[in-house]
């Protein structure tokens, strides 16, 4: 039998008083597309820091492919490529040298590193871009030239922290569409926050609708949607799980929307 490409267990994590994650369960099937959905402040980029090994967990169990992220960080970091929230790009560096970068921090051998570097701009569709700085990408390009960083080293799992966030819909729409397409050809698995139910709708086979820490419900976009009745859009499933409450606590605060500002 397969090993999920993620599964988390009783998963919880505080900043001091305030409890982030607070006993998540889930179980992400290899080769899926997955969404994680919530409000700001419901904890999905703090649960996605801790699948990554970049917060530990306070109580709770993770496995990526099987392998323990408390035990084997580093093996776990090799099967994962993260692109996110915040800006990853250098912008003094040309597209090239920024996935070239990427390729030696993540290890990739000398011998095949201007192979794979090539591969990923040319997934992405910046390889005749690449030579330029990165500083006059469009916001679009900035996002595909993360993904690239992200897609180097030819992950397993895919996860992606708002991928699409400030971007405008035709730029969003060639983000999702690349990623579609490397997705097909390399069978990886894919987790994907965003607050765009539309995007949801199309491109993710499950999500998971988080509140306050925990996972309130999971299923197909479909399957939800009748679960509310006939009806019922993926926004409506969304308002009756989070019960229409906007959320202040968001960590990222003026650094996420510079961020966004940045890539628009």
């Amino acid at each position: 039998m397969t090993a999920p490409a993620v599964r988390c267990t009783g998963l919880r994590h505080a900043f001091g008083d305030t409890v982030a994650v607070d006993g998540v369960d889930l179980e992400i099937p290899a080769g899926q597309v997955f969404g994680l959905l919530g409000p700001n402040g419901a904890g999905k980029t703090t649960t996605i820091r801790m699948i990554t090994t970049l917060l530990p967990s306070k109580a709770g169990a993770i496995e990526v492919f099987g392998l323990d992220v408390a035990r084997r960080k580093m093996p776990v970091r090799r099967l994962i490529g993260y692109v996110p929230q915040q800006l990853s790009a250098d912008g003094t560096l040309s597209g090239r040298e920024n996935v070239a970068l990427f390729a030696r921090l993540f290890d990739v051998p000398r011998r095949d590193r201007a192979e794979q570097v090539d591969r990923a701009l040319g997934a992405v569709g910046l390889l005749d871009d690449a030579g330029r700085q990165a500083s006059t990408y469009s916001g679009g390009m900035i996002r595909r030239l993360e993904l690239a960083q992200a897609l180097v080293s030819a992950p397993r799992l895919l996860i992606l922290d708002e991928p699409t966030i400030g971007l405008d819909p035709v730029a969003r729409t060639g983000v999702w569409e690349r990623i579609e397409q490397v997705r097909v050809e390399t069978g990886m698995t894919v987790l994907v926050t965003t607050h765009y139910m539309d995007e949801a709708e199309q491109y993710c086979e499950q999500v998971a609708l988080m509140h306050r820490g925990r996972i309130r419900a999971q299923g197909s976009p479909a399957r939800l949607r009748a679960e509310l009745g006939p009806e019922s859009t993926l926004d409506d499933v969304f308002r009756a799980v989070t019960g229409d409450a906007f959320d202040d606590s968001d960590k990222g605060g003026m650094r996420n929307v510079r961020a966004a500002r940045r890539l628009g």
